[in-house]
């Protein structure tokens, strides 16, 4: 347990700020007087690249390097890109991802109570995995490094490593101990996700999983191909535990399976290397809303709820994980209760969502 954890705040662009601003706020009140979280606030992202130049500067990658946490909002504006056409705003995440080596990426996808899920028939707790995304390596590897010829041909490449895939293999079946199974059938289940019938890298990928499931014989395996995971993911959700693939696709079917519990406002994603931690909801940063005061700030306070549990987790403090769980469960409340934004078909506000979490949170003191 330490006296002080230094988290580092980034807001980003487009709602970024408002989210982050919540999720800051409901933190602190999940913590009351126990607080010993020391947020600070450094730039980043889009908007900064429109006023300087540069759109990460070097002090704020310090910043997150040295810090115990890094909390983000959003980032990226359309249209605010560097020469080569690629987005600005998104040089913050993948600097981080690849210099942090923050190889795995944690996707939650739970359908909640209050929630109208669009699957015909599909009900709360009925929708409940996590989607293991490689973090580091796959085709996302290939950014600023690929070739573009006299605009006649584009090439980028898509890298597996054998000790990258292990290690987020490892990590998917250490999740699965830890989790309740499926919810259909509370089976602990690692499923692998690849296209090893067509290419090469992903036959590698799942060559690697299998050296590495006999390691843990309590768990099930299966391995299903990335068009027919796009399916399963709509036709049988609740046969899902945790689901492991590479970069590309697991920024796919996350995006797919955050569609069927209500929308991207309500996907959290923590992004972990073996020393530092990264916490951002999994929505963009929804410029057409930004300063109307109607963003969706669950999917970031759901992150700052796991950037607890890991902080407490890791540091043996029990304050943190326990203001983490209070963060989840007044989530739970206040959904069920009917407190849903416009994206959730509601007519919340997002300062009125935040003070609904925060008074709730105040009580547990």
């Amino acid at each position: 347990m330490k006296d002080i954890y230094e988290i580092a705040v980034v807001h980003g662009d487009g709602i970024g700020p408002e989210v982050c601003a919540a999720a800051v706020e409901v933190v602190k009140a999940a913590l009351g007087n126990r607080s010993h979280l020391n947020f600070r606030e450094y730039p980043a992202g889009a908007e900064h690249f429109l006023k300087t130049g540069e759109s990460f500067p070097e002090p704020t990658f310090n910043a997150c390097r040295n810090a115990d946490a890094i909390l983000h909002g959003a980032g990226g504006i359309p249209g605010v890109v560097h020469p080569d056409g690629t987005e600005a705003g998104l040089d913050f995440t993948l600097r981080l991802r690849f210099e942090l080596d923050l190889y795995a990426n944690i996707r939650p996808i739970r359908l909640f109570e209050g929630v109208t899920c669009p699957l015909s028939g599909v009900k709360a707790g009925e929708i409940d995995y996590i989607i293991l995304r490689e973090n580091s390596e796959g085709l996302y590897a290939a950014r600023g490094a690929g070739v573009q010829l006299r605009g006649e041909l584009a090439v980028d490449s898509l890298v597996q490593t054998r000790s990258g895939v292990e290690r987020i293999v490892r990590k998917a079946f250490e999740l699965a101990r830890q989790s309740n199974g499926a919810p259909r059938d509370g089976v602990k289940r690692v499923t692998c996700c690849d296209k090893a019938n067509v290419l090469r890298s992903y036959a590698f990928f799942r060559s690697v999983f299998d050296r590495v499931a006999p390691d843990y014989p309590d768990i099930e395996t299966e391995y299903v191909l990335i068009d027919a995971m796009t399916m399963h993911l709509v036709l049988q959700p609740g046969h899902f535990n945790v689901i492991v693939t590479e970069n590309m696709f697991g920024d796919i079917i996350s995006d797919l399976g955050a569609a069927t519990i209500g929308g991207m406002g309500l996907a959290p994603s923590a992004e972990l290397g073996d020393r530092n931690g990264f916490f951002q909801a999994a929505h963009g940063s929804a410029p057409d809303i930004a300063g109307k005061g109607i963003a969706n700030p669950y999917g970031t306070v759901l992150s700052a709820a796991a950037m607890l549990d890991w902080l407490g987790t890791k540091h043996a403090d029990r304050v943190l994980c326990e203001a983490a769980t209070n963060i989840r469960n007044v989530t739970n409340t206040a959904l069920a209760s009917g407190c849903l934004s416009a994206d959730l078909h509601g007519s919340w506000k997002s300062a009125d969502i935040t003070q609904f979490l925060c008074e709730r949170l105040a009580r547990l003191h």
